[in-house]
């Protein structure tokens, strides 16, 4: 038997079937998201709680005249299935296939890409300001999470809407998640609004709309069903509706039942809801009368993340991103045998080990407690655990402020989220020479992701500042050393590491501290054999440094190998010692070249006169695509040993085939730079 989602292929169709037919649609792009997310991963929990409000969304807006703009847009999969791109949804975040987010060069339906929380209200009024300023008559749909409002941005723009466009529809999905579930005022608010004795959840106006509707009465009933059926489900949940025991009259101000003035209204928006987002006929009808209002709307949409799927209800944070599991129930592929631990695994273990032994440390995430490994801070110690939200300026604020009291906090940011705080690090931060700890995990590829998510950019607008003190480890053990090292300054200090899992190095009992701006020359020059190579690898680069040096040697190259360590300070001393006595000096970085670790050794050796070619390898000028693995794209852009030996001999080939005659005895290093 065929299925309706066969047979739909644009929205169009979505606007030919009945009620009914769209129900059942509607479960079967539930199975359809369960069954090609268990192999290939993906955003499980968003879009599974938002398939009635995307169907809805396109029976009465005409995209992609009509614009959606999805905040963060990783609920945007059904949105994908219904605009042309069903066929090609098993490709979703593989290399060649769908993004997993909004993109723009993907489809005229995708209006606006994204990645990061807190833009579409921005975008989406913008948008407003575009159409009015140019007369059009298209509907703008901005589709922002109940996380978002954790965001400052999203609140700039609140501030905007009323006095820009008089046309703005916001729809407000409200799960009570971000990726953990959400913290702060915000959500408190949220819950008290939904849950409130006095509060009308529609207006007068929006009342008439429904009465004058074909079985508008039924509708009108079913709107209020879903109001109380939604406090009654809350109230079971354990949360005390706000203002119970008070005088239900208490605070009515007069305007259409209202009780008190909510945040949306107070900043000029109608307010519409909470209604339920699985509920297709009263979502259409709402939608419906927000396309026929002259005054900005905000509709509130409850919807359960996850919603269909039993494994993802109970675990919405391991589902809110998910790699491929089992769909009978829900388990992850068993992890092979001595895989090493993920990098933020160890970060997060090793920071409950410091604070064992420091009082003074404590921890932030903005909303990713189990992306950063500080999950394990949190259970050891609460009381030094602090959740901000998705609010990445704040908690790069928050801590500064922690620091100028004595403590030594600690930021656990992805590399890709920090640039949204980068004013921040400069003014609040640098400027005040704060010790605080920056631990950016993802630095590198998160390559199902794509270029929203992909930390390539830190060390360029890191190595810029002054007072920054920027590391990288080799191996978790360094990572270890790194950390312990970080809480003995008196400076910022960045440390920068990648996806996945670390290199399965023993981790020692007790941390050492490294010297602040000191390589680790891991294999000198062995004396045996011309021309030399010194090849720097920087973090997790020492792999492809290796097999590099292993492919030189085959060939006659004697090799030295360095850990740098540090991308600022640099070690002045040990790159100009192996800058004047190799022939070849080569930088491996996975960070894009313009402005990363390689350009700040070229840089030094412009300053003091070495002339020895520099080989870089690291990623090119540009916005680096999504793939099934970072592997893929390694090769495809020519990060790899193989490469690496290529440009080698090119560039000893461009200079002449060697540099300075030296004799061939073993290189005896001053102390400093001595393997350690």
């Amino acid at each position: 038997m065929s299925r309706y989602l066969d047979m739909v292929d644009s929205p169009q169709h979505v606007k030919s079937l009945t009620l009914e037919q769209l129900t059942v649609l509607a479960q079967e792009i539930r199975e359809e998201l369960i069954r090609v997310l268990s192999v290939n991963g993906g955003h499980v929990g968003p879009n599974l709680g938002v398939v009635e409000l995307t169907l809805a969304l396109h029976r009465v807006f005409d995209t992609p005249k009509d614009k959606f703009v999805w905040d963060v847009s990783h609920q945007c999969y059904v949105h994908k299935m219904l605009t042309g791109r069903k066929n090609r949804f098993h490709t979703i975040r593989t290399t060649n296939g769908l993004s997993g987010f909004a993109s723009r060069s993907e489809s005229p339906h995708d209006c606006y890409g994204a990645g990061h929380a807190g833009t579409a209200l921005s975008a989406a009024l913008g948008m407003c300001a575009a159409r009015d300023r140019l007369g059009t008559d298209e509907h703008v749909v901005c589709i922002f999470g109940d996380a978002a409002l954790t965001n400052g941005i999203s609140y700039e723009a609140l501030n905007n809407i009323a006095q820009t466009t008089r046309r703005f529809i916001g729809i407000l999905n409200d799960n009570a998640y971000s990726i953990a579930r959400n913290v702060g005022a915000i959500a408190n608010y949220l819950n008290r609004l939904i849950t409130h004795p006095r509060y009308n959840a529609f207006s007068r106006e929006f009342q008439k709309f429904l009465l004058r509707l074909p079985k508008g009465e039924l509708a009108l009933k079913l709107a209020h069903k879903a109001e109380e059926g939604f406090k009654g489900a809350l109230a079971g949940l354990g949360l005390r509706p706000a203002g119970e025991g008070e005088d239900p009259a208490a605070g009515a101000d007069g305007r259409g039942g209202y009780g008190n003035p909510v945040l949306f209204e107070e900043m000029g928006l109608r307010y519409l809801g909470p209604i339920d987002g699985h509920d297709l006929e009263m979502l259409i009808t709402t939608l419906e009368f927000a396309k026929t209002c002259q005054e900005p709307v905000v509709i509130h949409v409850l919807t359960q993340k996850g919603r269909g799927f039993e494994a993802a209800i109970k675990n919405p944070e391991k589902f809110h991103g998910s790699g491929p599991y089992d769909i009978r129930t829900g388990d992850s592929p068993p992890v092979k045998p001595g895989t090493p631990p993920n990098w933020q695994d160890v970060f997060g273990q090793v920071l409950v080990k410091l604070c064992r032994q420091n009082n003074y440390l404590v921890g932030i995430t903005a909303a990713m407690p189990s992306g950063t490994g500080l999950k394990y801070l949190e259970k050891a110690f609460p009381d030094r655990y602090f959740d901000v939200g998705i609010a990445e300026e704040h908690a790069v604020i928050f801590a500064a402020g922690m620091a100028t009291m004595g403590m030594r906090p600690v930021c656990a940011i992805y590399s890709t989220f920090l640039q949204r705080a980068y004013d921040c690090i400069h003014h609040d931060v640098c400027l005040q020479d704060l010790p605080v700890i920056f631990c950016m995990d993802r630095a590198g590829l998160s390559a199902n992701d794509g270029p929203t998510h992909h930390g390539l950019f830190d060390i360029a607008y890191l190595r810029c500042l002054p007072n920054v003190i920027g590391m990288a480890p080799k191996d978790e053990d360094e990572l270890q050393d790194m950390l312990f090292t970080a809480t003995l300054q008196s400076h910022p200090c960045f440390i920068r590491y990648p996806r996945g899992p670390a290199e399965g190095v023993p981790i020692k009992e007790q941390p050492q501290p490294i010297p602040i701006g000191q390589a680790e020359v891991l294999e000198p020059f062995r004396g045996q054999g011309r021309p030399r190579a010194a090849l720097f690898a920087l973090g997790n680069m020492q792999s492809v440094a290796r097999r590099a040096a292993e492919l030189l040697r085959s060939e006659g190259w004697d090799v030295a190998l360095i850990n740098p360590r540090f991308f600022k300070p640099l070690d002045a001393g040990t790159h100009e010692f192996f800058g004047r006595t190799a022939d070849v000096v080569a930088t491996l970085e996975d960070h894009v070249l313009m402005g990363g670790y390689g350009s700040a050794v070229l840089e030094l050796y412009s300053d003091r006169g070495i002339t020895t070619p520099v080989v870089r390898l690291g990623w090119p000028d540009q916005f680096i695509e999504h793939a099934s693995t970072v592997e893929h794209l390694r090769q495809k852009y020519g990060l790899t040993p193989e490469r690496l030996v290529e440009q080698i001999r090119a560039a000893y080939e461009r200079a002449g085939g060697g540099g300075l005659e030296l004799d061939t005895a073993p290189t005896v290093l001053p102390g400093a730079l001595r393997a350690s």
